[in-house]
């Protein structure tokens, strides 16, 4: 009779901080590691997820909301308060200002958007939730191109939008401003978030199973630079691998698709 099989699919679900970190210390043939060796790991492996956002667009981290327009001020054009044409979207609920900042982004349905590292697409929803529901796209355009239009208090219908990315935020400069119409309404937003930082060593990793081999492979890789320096070429030939395969099979569906150009070093 052949073997029966598990009937789980969890295994990344399950895969926590701590074992991940044994996993690459094995490979390294370090077992038995604590203290220290934890803590450094766990910042090593937060190190590589950020290092992961130099590496294209991930997938999983693609998110859509929708937020409320607010009508536009021509007092408070070059202002930071709401009426200004711009929404915001903060690192952390932390990094929420209070007084003369805007505040986060009012978002529907989902409250709060945190983590964002770049807006993809945005889109005038009019109709919301109802069956005539229509969006009409919005050009994405450069800082230069917002910086020359002549008359930023204009209201009516938003056409275009700009994205600033800084360190504890990633706003929105929309234009026109909205008018009484267009406030009634809202933007829809694609947007790329960040991936999570470890956290606890019971946590599970923010990455889908695809990514769960270069993960490992990754960190045993920086884990070498510091602790098997003898080992270090040899760890990165098989992250990098397994990285561009995982990347590879993360893309895009669609029949044509146009990806930003990716950087993989000569290895």
């Amino acid at each position: 009779m052949a073997n029966t099989t598990s009937s789980s699919y969890s295994f990344d679900q399950d895969f926590s901080i701590d074992e991940i970190i044994a996993d690459a210390y094995e490979r390294l043939g370090l077992v038995g590691t604590a203290g220290h060796q934890l803590k450094t790991a766990r910042r090593s492996l937060n190190i590589l997820f950020q290092e992961w956002g130099n590496r294209g667009i991930h997938f999983w981290e693609v998110g859509n909301t929708n937020i409320n327009l607010v009508e536009g001020s021509t007092t408070n054009i070059d202002a930071t308060a709401e009426g200004s044409g711009v929404y915001t979207f903060y690192r952390n609920s932390t990094d929420v200002p209070g007084g003369g900042e805007p505040p986060q982004a009012t978002t529907v349905p989902t409250a709060n958007v945190y983590g964002i590292s770049d807006i993809l697409n945005v889109t005038y929803r009019q109709n919301y939730n109802t069956t005539n529901q229509s969006d009409i796209g919005l050009t994405k355009v450069a800082r230069d191109a917002y910086s020359a239009t002549a008359n930023k208090a204009s209201k009516g219908t938003p056409s275009q939008f700009w994205v600033q990315r800084f360190i504890d935020k990633v706003t929105i400069t929309i234009y026109p401003l909205p008018n009484a119409t267009a406030a009634s309404n809202f933007l829809n937003v694609y947007y790329v978030r960040r991936i999570q930082d470890a956290g606890a060593y019971t946590n599970a990793s923010d990455t889908p199973f695809r990514f769960v081999p270069c993960m490992v492979s990754g960190l045993s890789y920086y884990l070498a630079m510091k602790f098997a320096p003898q080992r270090v070429q040899e760890m990165k030939l098989l992250y990098e691998d397994e990285l561009a395969r995982a990347l590879s099979e993360d893309g895009s569906a669609a029949s044509t698709y146009i990806t930003p150009k990716t950087y993989y070093p000569n290895v």
